[in-house]
């Protein structure tokens, strides 16, 4: 009998497996109060687009609101002038040269957009307004969610809610205000006659802004906005960005304002962790460049304020570049910026040029179905219907020609007045005696004309048919 080998398993025990969860819920984020010349910057330039936004709408001209996108007759005023749906190509003109002018600035100075004069980050700023009148500063904020629900807790909830409600209801009034004349819309809402549309625009917009600014506020920045994805492909080392110095911050930690620190090992930063606080996105800009930072300097005026303090030189947070933070030479003339800007002067010295070369009258040629016709004295007829639009803010009357033949002879009316932003119909004739017509299809030209103004005119071309020419 043979004797067995004995045999062990020497297999590895299995390594346990760890679950990371990818998910992480959201961290309220608590805000203190802070001054500063940023600050300040951006409530001026915050209350310019507040009037501006809730301004306009209110401004008359000519009987009528100055600025209305009036969808259903498909006619947009913007002050003196009129814009028809053949003018879109303007706007997309418009939003071209916004969006160079946004890469424009991005390399010139980083994310300023966002923090400045984004809308989304200006009622964010509005809606932090609300609570510190409401629940109070930010140490008073935390302690009042932490607490039970109480009678005064529900009474500052209810009036920082409606704060928020109120000022998204305004918000969405006058948005809609631009596209239903506003001193009919709110009489409108208010007696429950606005239409169905204008009510499901009003509630849309009132829950976008109160959900966008009250609750979701960072979240929009950070993972909602395609911008925060798309901006560092555009900074270079030479892009204007808000940076800490951690040559002259470092080593942080606490001291008495009148220790040498330097002796110490210390550097600027005395740790107090107030550019964390007062950040919207509730970053620390000591970790250096991310993607969650929106170029608002509350940062740098809380850190200037502490620096103030200690009787330290401010700047230890600043607008700066990675260049100057690496001690080199910044570069404020670089080929990208120079590339933009003349893309930039380039659209937009085209755009003035085709809003002041629009013309005010517009025409369309439709043919008759009935290719040709002969009448009574024997001459080829041809059946066109002329669409005028008039563009201009006043009656104007026109002169009607047609061209391109010899021996066309116009039927129908040559002179017709259109009152301010009309459209005729006009029914018109051309007739032309067989023996002159080159060929079996003619191209010819209708001209509308100001009777009063030579370079208010259009034309435009069509198809006089007949026999085939033998």
């Amino acid at each position: 009998m043979s004797a067995q080998i004995p045999v062990k398993d020497v297999t590895p025990a299995p390594a346990k497996v760890e679950t990371v969860d990818l998910y992480a819920s959201r961290e309220k984020i608590y805000t203190r109060a802070f001054t500063g010349i940023f600050r300040n910057l951006r409530m001026l330039g915050g209350a310019a687009l507040f009037v501006l936004y809730f301004g306009t709408v209110w401004l008359s001209w000519n009987d009528r609101q100055a600025v209305w996108w009036n969808l259903p007759e498909r006619k947009f005023y913007i002050f003196g002038s009129t814009y028809w749906p053949q003018d879109f190509v303007l706007l997309s003109a418009l939003l071209i040269i916004a969006a160079f002018g946004l890469f424009f600035i991005t390399v010139f100075a980083g994310r300023v957009w966002c923090g400045y004069t984004c809308p989304q980050s200006v009622f964010t700023w509005v809606f932090m307004w609300a609570e510190k009148i409401t629940e109070g500063d930010r140490n008073q904020r935390m302690k009042l969610d932490k607490s039970p629900m109480t009678a005064q807790k529900f009474l500052r909830k209810l009036a920082k809610h409606g704060i928020w409600l109120g000022v998204s209801l305004i918000t969405a009034i006058t948005f809609v205000g631009y596209f239903t004349p506003i001193r009919e819309l709110i009489p409108d809402l208010f007696t429950l006659q606005a239409g169905g549309w204008a009510l499901f625009w009003v509630g849309f917009f009132t829950v976008a802004t109160y959900g966008n600014a009250g609750w979701l506020r960072e979240q929009v920045c950070i993972y909602m906005c395609p911008y925060a994805r798309f901006q560092s492909v555009m900074f270079d080392q030479d892009t204007l960005i808000v940076s800490y110095d951690p040559r002259r911050g470092e080593r942080r930690g606490p001291r008495r304002k009148d220790t040498d620190y330097k002796a110490e090992g210390l550097g600027d930063c005395i740790d107090c962790k107030m550019c964390v606080q007062v950040c919207p996105t509730g970053i620390d800009i000591r970790d250096g460049l991310q993607v969650e930072c929106i170029g608002c300097a509350a940062c740098i005026d809380a850190c200037d304020s502490i620096m103030e303090k200690m009787d330290y030189p401010k700047g230890l947070i600043s607008y700066t570049t990675e260049h100057n933070l690496s001690g080199q030479k910044t570069h404020l003339l670089r080929p990208r910026l120079a590339g933009y800007a003349l893309a930039l002067v380039a659209m937009i010295g085209l755009f003035v040029w085709a809003i002041a070369s629009r013309s005010l009258v517009e025409l369309d040629v439709l043919k008759d179905r009935v290719l040709y016709r002969e009448n009574q004295e024997g001459r080829i007829e041809n059946v066109y219907t002329l669409k005028i639009m008039n563009k201009a803010q006043r009656q104007v009357t026109y002169l009607i020609e047609a061209e391109g033949l010899d021996g066309l002879v116009y039927e129908g009316r040559r002179e017709v007045t259109a009152l301010a932003g009309e459209v005729l119909s006009l029914p018109v004739e051309l007739s032309i005696d067989p023996e002159k017509l080159p060929s079996s299809t003619n191209e010819i030209r209708f001209r509308v004309q100001s009777a009063d103004d030579a370079s208010t005119q259009t034309d435009a071309a069509s198809r006089f048919i007949g026999p085939s020419v033998r």
